[in-house]
């Protein structure tokens, strides 16, 4: 979302709770995680999901695009709470250092993608299909049936927050139909990029997936190779975004192009809070709209090492804290 779709009002509560909830998922994370490996594995997933966000798949017919969130597919490797802290800090960087989405609506956009992929549709819709098996056709419902719902939700949050901040002309009706609609075709692409990805970890490193470690399936044991694919896939999405990337515009441009004739809302409150904001994300945002060739790779390091400093200070609390 950008800032003109949201007022300061509708922004703060949606920070407070999003804030609220990092913080919740530190301590989930510092008290639950008893596997050192997951520090490094949040820092190469989230690149992972940095890059495949950045390359949007055309939804035929439409005229619009899409791209995956990745929170379902983070949550089935890392858990739910570590998932969000990953996605949460790939959507940080996506804001500050390329100016993608609104810093003063950084609060909504981690709730619409963050909260409602990762701690919603991940732990009551993809466990409960998935379960502790190994079945290909449960994975394969489990991810696009949780993408779907996920994004859905997301769109109805947009919704709702527009709708609630009251600085557009949209109508509500209209606006909600649309996002809906193109949204569940986007999530049935996300949920088949998804389901091909976790059989290949299924096939080659089982080990991996949470659900398979609740089972008592064994630790997640070493998974560098694991890491070295995932890796290796991002930095290459991050150098070939700007050539496979679909030019048109997502579910959200798409939604309010077809009610006004722009993909692009400008104006907004006009606030101080807006004005700071927007000048801070301005100072902060050396690369926006991706505009170099090197977007890709740059977003890919800073995210691992974001993630990588994040858990690491978590884990060195935790190993006080217990030899206390």
């Amino acid at each position: 979302m950008a800032d003109a779709l949201v007022s300061p009002a509708v922004a703060g509560v949606a920070a407070v709770v999003s804030v609220s909830l990092l913080v919740v998922a530190a301590k989930k994370i510092r008290k639950e995680s008893s596997d050192s490996s997951v520090v490094p594995l949040m820092g190469v997933m989230g690149a992972f999901i940095f890059a495949a966000q950045m390359i949007n798949f055309t939804i035929p017919g439409t005229g619009s695009s899409g791209h995956i969130v990745g929170g379902i597919l983070l949550g089935a490797i890392l858990g739910p709470w570590a998932a969000f802290l990953t996605l949460a800090s790939v959507l940080v960087v996506q804001c500050l250092i390329f100016a993608d989405g609104g810093l003063m609506a950084l609060g909504c956009n981690i709730l619409n993608m963050g909260v409602v992929s990762t701690l919603i549709a991940y732990p009551l819709v993809f466990k409960p299909i998935m379960g502790h098996g190994t079945s290909t056709w449960r994975m394969i419902v489990a991810s696009i049936t949780a993408s779907v719902v996920g994004l859905e939700l997301g769109a109805v949050l947009v919704t709702l927050e527009t709708e609630l901040s009251g600085v557009t002309a949209l109508p509500t009706g209209d606006f909600l139909a649309l996002m809906t609609s193109i949204h569940l075709f986007i999530g049935i692409g996300e949920g088949l990029a998804t389901a091909a990805v976790l059989y290949f970890v299924l096939r080659y490193k089982p080990s991996l997936l949470e659900c398979r470690a609740e089972a008592g399936a064994g630790p997640r044991g070493h998974y560098g190779k694991a890491a070295i694919v995932f890796i290796s896939i991002a930095l290459l999405l991050g150098v070939a975004f700007t050539w496979i990337a679909s030019s048109n515009p997502d579910g959200l441009e798409w939604s309010i192009e077809n009610l006004t004739g722009s993909s692009e809302l400008t104006g907004g409150v006009g606030s101080k809070v807006a004005d700071t904001l927007a000048g801070v994300q301005s100072t902060t945002s050396l690369l926006p709209d991706y505009d170099s060739t090197w977007s890709g790779i740059i977003g890919c390091l800073v995210v691992v090492a974001i993630v990588w400093v994040v858990a690491s200070l978590l884990g060195r609390h935790q190993s006080v804290g217990s030899k206390a």
